[in-house]
Formats: structure tokens, sequence, C-alpha cells
């Protein structure tokens, strides 16, 4: 008996089949998403990012900053995102809806960047991280990006976009750090990413002790990446 038709339909029916559960299914859920009412307010969520904060994008993109950041906070149970302070609820699809490409990042090095528009919402201390990670967090890993900035003799009066430094990060005297549209662009992106509002699929917990939000990725006293044990098993080390 010639098998061929039956090995040819089985592949078939296992590609058909892989198609639908990998791409068509996928497609459905996620392809028609839109933007989400949210109460009482009834305000859309999400907002498309301003014009200066996409440019900000494509900086934050042709950096690599995704390299070692994410935008992704875990749910409760799956890290310890919530004890670090990196958002006050889990990442879920519709924060994504106007990214165009998604940058999730996969290695933490930093912290997690998917709330910190909310946790650090000052426009100077970006650019100062940005200048010089050991300004504002000292022991970063993060190199500076000094070349966001431009160093440049002071000309009649200081600008006021230059950077507040002191010490040994201030410039010789008679000059002055001023941040590149790029810099200006990025920060802005920085600060557009915000995931507070309550949604269906992740609401807000209820009011209580904040945990204080961490400048590095290192987790707190006690915290763990491991799931918690089963009841009556006992946790492990």
């Amino acid at each position: 008996m010639n098998q061929g038709p039956i090995i040819f339909l089985g592949v078939y029916l296992a590609m058909a089949l892989s198609w639908l559960g990998m791409v068509f299914v996928p497609e459905m859920q996620l392809g028609r998403m839109q933007e989400t009412t949210v109460p009482p307010a009834g305000a859309r969520y999400p907002a498309p990012r301003n014009g200066l904060a996409q440019e900000g994008r494509d900086v934050y993109r042709a950096n690599g900053c995704y390299y070692c950041h994410t935008q992704q906070v875990r749910a409760r149970g799956f890290g310890a995102d919530f004890e670090r302070g990196w958002g006050a609820r889990h990442s879920v699809a519709p924060d994504y809806l106007y990214d165009r490409p998604v940058m999730l990042g996969n290695l933490r090095v930093g912290p997690d960047l998917a709330n910190i528009g909310v946790r650090q919402p000052d426009a100077a201390t970006h650019l100062l991280h940005l200048y010089n990670p050991q300004i504002t967090a000292k022991g970063s890993t993060m190199p500076p990006y000094k070349f966001l900035f431009e160093k440049r003799k002071i000309s009649g009066s200081p600008s006021p976009e230059a950077l507040k430094l002191s010490g040994e990060f201030a410039p010789e005297p008679g000059f002055e750090v001023v941040p590149k549209p790029e810099a200006l662009a990025l920060v802005a992106y920085l600060q557009s990413l915000r995931a507070d509002v309550p949604l269906f699929e992740a609401p807000l917990p209820l009011p209580g002790k904040k945990p204080g939000a961490s400048s590095t990725n290192q987790p707190p006293a006690g915290a763990t990446n491991a799931n918690p044990a089963p009841a009556g098993q006992p946790q492990a080390k």
C-alpha cells in the first residue's frame, strides 16, 4: 500500500494546526486590540506618544538601551519586580499598543523601565544620569552617554538647559554642558513610559505600603526570583 498520501496529509495537518495556534489565534487575540476606556473618568488608554517622545524611542533603539533594560513588569509570584518597586501592576499587551517595534528586552543589567516615567518624572535627573550615571546612582554599571551632550564655552549668560554639575563632574570654569536634541528626546520617551492605569486584566493593588523603588536591578533583601513553594512544601533555597 502506498503510504505517501497519508504521510503528506499528516504533515499538512501538523503544519496547518501549528499555523493556527502560533499565527492565526494570536492575531485574532492581539492584532485587533484597541484602546481601552478607563473608568470613572472615561480616559482612553494607552495614549499615543507625542512627537518628541516618538523621536526619543528611536534614540532608545539606536543606542541599544533594550540590551540592558526590559520594559515588562512580571506578575506577582514570577520574580521580585514589585518588591524592587518597578511597577504598580504587571505589564499586559495593551501597554504596548502603539509601540513599533515593541522593545520588551530580555536582559536586566539595569532596572526595568516599564514604569520609569512614574518612578522618576524629573527630566533634570534623567539628563544627569545619561551624562554620567555615577552622579545619580553611585556604583551603576551603566556607561556614560556623553556624546548626547555638548560641552561649550559660555557666551554671555549660561544656557537654562545646562546641566547642574558640581565637584568632579563639573566642566572647567567658563564652560557648560548642554543636552543635544537626542538627549532631550530620549528623556521625553523615558518620561512617557508609564504603566499606572488600572486595567481589567491588570488592576492596581489595594492602597497599602508601597515598596521603595530601586535605581539598580538588585532586589531588596529577602526577595528572590523563585516562585513561592506550594502549601505544605519547604521553600527552595
